[in-house]
């Protein structure tokens, strides 16, 4: 199956010559970590913005799109060191991208409404957030390295 991207140019990775899969994971430990916070800190900044009916629902909205925008970005440029000819194969790999995090973010929202649900605390909302988008993120990675970062001759 070949990707949208299929003419686009590989980059030089983060991975490097030495320890390649060590030095790749924790890029992408890091990186899923400062989308984590860009997540969660949206979702705060959202709630302090807006109080009424459907402020939760709302700030998890606002917080996984922020939290989209920044991991791509970052897995684009270092996880999978992918080039994209134009804006409209960047639009069409970004699609490609958000469908794949569909499934993920399903069982982050799972988690955290579930813990929010059990709990009723901010700390257990917000652990259980982090625990889904952990999940998620490994998921999206084997994912997004199968269907959506590939090169032509993959």
């Amino acid at each position: 199956m070949r990707s949208f991207a299929a003419h686009s140019r590989p980059t030089a990775g983060i991975a490097g010559r030495r320890h390649p899969g060590v030095r790749l994971a924790l890029a992408y430990c890091l990186f899923a970590l400062i989308a984590t916070v860009a997540n969660i800190a949206s979702q705060e900044l959202s709630l302090l913005f807006y109080r009424g009916a459907g402020d939760f629902p709302a700030a998890v909205a606002v917080g996984t799109i922020v939290g989209l925008v920044v991991k791509y970005v970052l897995d684009k440029k270092y996880i999978f060191a992918f080039r994209t000819i134009d804006a409209g194969e960047d639009a069409r790999l970004f699609v490609i991208y958000t469908c794949m995090g569909v499934i993920t973010t399903l069982i982050f929202w799972g988690f955290e409404f579930a813990f929010d649900r059990a709990f009723q605390t901010k700390v257990a909302r917000y652990f259980g957030a982090v625990v889904g988008l952990a999940i998620g993120y490994w998921l999206k990675y084997q994912l997004d390295k199968r269907f959506v970062f590939r090169r032509a001759d993959d």
